[in-house]
């Protein structure tokens, strides 16, 4: 049976499969920025009600399952998530 999730005037589980991919696949995800990235995308999921579901940081992309609310666009969401997450890790120095 589905795990169906609700709010005022509608039932739904809409579930995305999402893969981040830098520029050039350039292979970014070693080392600090692999432990953290993952910190990242759950603080700006928990910011936006999105459950990240599941999640592997690749050495050259980033794989994320996501159930967001019918409210969100799933390209909004992605544009938040890639935008915020690279401002992130640019001002961290990764």
């Amino acid at each position: 049976m589905k795990d169906w999730r609700s709010q005022s005037h509608v039932k739904w589980d809409c579930k995305y499969h999402v893969v981040i991919v830098p520029k050039y696949r350039r292979r970014k995800f070693y080392g600090s920025l692999r432990s953290e990235i993952g910190k990242i995308l759950r603080q700006l999921c928990r910011q936006k009600e999105i459950e990240l579901v599941e999640g592997h940081a690749m050495p050259d992309h980033v794989h994320l399952l996501l159930s967001v609310p019918p409210k969100f666009s799933i390209a909004n969401t992605v544009g938040f998530l890639k935008g915020k997450s690279a401002v992130s890790v640019h001002e961290h120095g990764y």
